[in-house]
């Protein structure tokens, strides 16, 4: 499983490794559940000139489906199982839909624990190439009103990887983040729903791996999630006067 990762922010890595234009030009952070960053679809009005013009926007990291109420979901929703990503509640309904999605990522990190305690390792490929993960994304609406894209990555079982196999806590299952080939970016995103699948499966090129122990700690799950992406802001309320100071009482 991913829950942090770096992505891809700066424009000119955008265009010369994924074809895309972004509005504004950042330099990457560490995104967690619940955080924004790019990622990569189709335009939803469909293709120009009979070649899709392929479209980076924001959105937040963790799918939010339509039942979902508010934006901590998100923290539950940010990994989806290639093996149940077309039933589960969460996911169904953008699987279906054909919201398949590329999120553009310097790296990801994942826990080792062969030093006898979780230490966060960075994994990327050689020679400074971002890569392409494949996820599903959906617009999703708040309750109280506003809106936004969010994104899930998608993963697969990877016992039998040789790096990701050292990774996580001894005796779980091993799980892995779906790297695309760049010869497969269009084809995730236009595929027939039927033949989305035969991307599900462990990266075979190569990966370099490093610890990468974290300068600050993580945002804990009971932090309340950033909402200035979402609602709009709030009109000022007024400031109630000051009370009357206390009675002054007589010393004699």
């Amino acid at each position: 499983m991913c829950s942090n990762y770096r992505p891809v922010t700066r424009l000119d890595r955008l265009l010369t490794f994924f074809g895309v234009e972004r509005e504004k030009d950042a330099e990457p952070n560490d995104v967690f559940p619940t955080d924004m960053a790019p990622f990569i679809r189709l335009p939803i009005e469909g293709q120009e000139g009979g070649k899709p013009a392929l479209v980076a926007e924001d959105g937040m990291f963790g799918l939010l489906p339509g039942f979902a109420t508010e934006v901590s979901f998100g923290r539950r929703t940010y990994n989806a199982r290639s093996e149940t990503i077309a039933t589960l509640p969460s996911f169904r309904q953008p699987w279906a839909a054909g919201q398949r999605c590329i999120i553009p990522a310097e790296a990801v990190f994942e826990p080792c624990y062969e030093s006898g305690q979780a230490v966060r390792w960075r994994l990327s490929q050689d020679g400074d190439v971002p890569m392409g993960i494949a996820g599903l994304y959906r617009r999703w609406r708040h309750p109280k009103g506003g809106e936004l894209f969010t994104f899930t990555m998608i993963t697969v079982n990877a016992d039998a990887h040789p790096l990701y196999r050292r990774m996580h806590k001894p005796g779980d299952e091993k799980r892995m983040v779906v790297i695309l080939d760049p010869r497969d970016y269009l084809p995730w995103l236009t595929c027939e729903l039927r033949d989305a699948p035969l991307f599900f499966k462990p990266w075979p090129g190569k990966l370099l791996a490093e610890p990468a122990p974290l300068a600050r700690a993580p945002r804990m799950a009971s932090d309340p999630p950033a909402r200035d992406e979402i609602l709009p802001p709030k009109p000022p309320q007024p400031v109630p006067p000051p009370p009357p100071p206390p009675a002054q009482g007589s010393l004699f």
